[in-house]
């Protein structure tokens, strides 16, 4: 094995399916993927379930787990597994956090903003009942939920079906003493889930729903949902914000001395509107009001900035990480994505922390993504990251460098088959031109993703005849890892991301950290 600077490329969303139907990766016309799986050292690995640290193998991968995997080469519980922990022990509910957010709701409201849905990505619904049944439980009487519709890590026109389990389970509680609702709500990606402060106008449109009460209004959020579909023919993500209303007032605007609960266990689209509520003067939004309020996260999602102040849960404390190591070797690393994803290789791959190890030796670049809906630019910035790339390898400052391509995932989400078929090629003409600098510079190059996506378009059909309906979500599938331009054999047994690391390391001719799960290479 030769000692060569490393290149990781993360195919975002690129996942192994050997079934044709639906597959915008298969079908895809991927010259050079297709000649490195058959000519490389390659093999299949784990991106999902307990390979990245979530509670069953019945969980989907997503970019957040899968690069903090990646980059810390170990296995933690994440978001979704630490609150069920906390849930199912009560531990969530004999935190400070909790008790102050409860006494302080007492004879005001206590409210809750989240992803309404059981994607279990960003957030899971039983989490939301368990907190809206607790709240009953210790003298509440005023619950208020706004809710955001997922349609991306569940069935693209699913809301309806999480609002009346939703609503039939505060039914069940609603009495003379208790009064729990949905006050307000909108599409995914139009209102508050902004992330990587790609358009802040989502969070303050959120603010003025959901604070505010400012919006269309309707009787009830099915209402909402229906009279949306009907005339614009959205998806639940893209559907606008809505308030809901009795007699031309909004049921539950955010008021002076109310407690509020972001449930999504997610970092990466709850950092924004948590630091809206953290922070009076925060001069990216409008405003009209700023309550007095207790604002708390299920989670820390910033450790290092500690967004937001107050927390339900603590998340994992990620240590050993790959880019600690190299720093320690005083290995040159660069880090290189699009707006969507740049977090992706900078903060979660350094174990949620928004800070390098070392400035000197730690550079990072991002590219603005445009603000469109991807499936109508479906190459995203795939150019002119490559650009930067080869610029950065030809420089010869770096032994290891780090790319994410988006358009798997972010063109995937869109549900959009013929668009996500041209964002997987726009990857694979993006390989060609890296390997051709790899060749000429002699680089060895590290080919994975992080999830699956663009692997499986369309939902399962039940028959023949079955409509086609697409499928947003990520998959369970297992991703590839190659190795090209470098003469490794690989190891025999079961690999998933958290191997990665240990591999690149090993590629790079040091030690991987004791603390690692084992290399893929012999």
């Amino acid at each position: 094995m030769e000692k060569k600077p490393v290149v990781l490329v993360v195919m975002d969303g690129v996942g192994i399916n050997e079934n044709s139907f639906g597959n915008a990766v298969k079908n895809a016309y991927t010259p050079t993927l297709d000649k490195l799986w058959t000519t490389c050292p390659v093999t299949a690995i784990a991106a999902h379930g307990e390979a990245v640290g979530l509670p069953s193998d019945g969980d989907m991968g997503n970019s957040e787990v899968g690069h903090n995997a990646l980059g810390c080469g170990q296995i933690y519980s994440q978001g979704a597994k630490l609150v069920n922990e906390s849930i199912a022990s009560k531990a969530i509910f004999q935190s400070d956090v909790w008790t102050s957010l409860v006494k302080n709701a007492k004879g005001n409201t206590l409210h809750f903003i989240g992803l309404l849905s059981d994607g279990n990505v960003h957030s899971h619904i039983s989490h939301l009942i368990a907190m809206i049944t607790q709240a009953k439980n210790e003298g509440l009487s005023k619950v208020r939920v706004h809710a955001l519709l997922d349609g991306r890590d569940v069935g693209p026109r699913t809301g309806e079906i999480y609002v009346k389990q939703l609503e039939d389970a505060m039914a069940k509680l609603n009495d003379s003493s208790f009064d729990a609702r949905i006050a307000s709500g909108g599409g995914r990606m139009v209102v508050t889930m902004d992330r990587y402060e790609a358009n802040w106008k989502m969070v303050e449109d959120g603010w003025k729903i959901h604070v505010e009460g400012e919006g269309r209004q309707f009787s009830n959020a099915t209402e909402a949902i229906e009279t949306y579909r009907e005339e614009l023919n959205l998806d639940d993500q893209y559907l606008p914000g809505f308030v809901i209303a009795e007699n031309g007032k909004p049921v539950g605007t955010i008021d002076d001395h109310d407690s509020v609960i972001l449930f999504n266990f997610r970092g990466d689209r709850a950092l924004e509107i948590s630091r809206a509520f953290d922070n009076k003067d925060l001069p990216f939004i409008k405003r009209n009001k700023y309550p007095s309020v207790i604002y708390a996260g299920m989670l820390e999602y910033d450790g290092d900035l500690h967004i937001p102040h107050n927390y339900l849960v603590n998340p994992p404390k990620i240590e050993h990480t790959m880019s600690e190591l190299l720093v320690k070797e005083n290995i040159n690393s660069y880090a290189l994505s699009e707006t969507q994803k740049f977090g992706h290789v900078t903060y979660f791959w350094n174990g949620n922390r928004s800070e390098k190890f070392d400035e000197k030796l730690e550079v990072w670049q991002e590219v603005p993504s445009d603000i469109v809906p991807f499936d109508q630019r479906p190459w995203m910035k795939g150019a002119e990251i490559t650009d930067l790339l080869i610029e950065a390898m030809k420089s010869k400052k770096y032994q290891f460098l780090r790319v994410n391509y988006p358009n798997g995932d972010m063109v995937g989400h869109t549900g959009n088959y013929a668009a996500t078929i041209i964002g997987v090629e726009t990857v694979d003409l993006a390989l060609t031109r890296i390997l051709k600098v790899a060749d000429e510079l002699d680089y060895t190059v590290v080919i994975t993703a992080d999830h699956g996506n663009a692997d499986e378009m369309y939902q399962k059909r039940k028959s023949e005849d079955a409509p086609i309906v697409p499928l947003t979500s990520h998959t369970l599938n297992k991703v590839p890892f190659i190795i090209y331009n470098n003469d490794v054999k690989i190891k025999e047994g079961n690999f998933g991301l958290s191997n990665v690391a240990a591999t690149i390391v090993k590629l790079l001719g040091l030690k991987p950290h004791e603390k690692w799960n084992e290399s893929i290479i012999k």
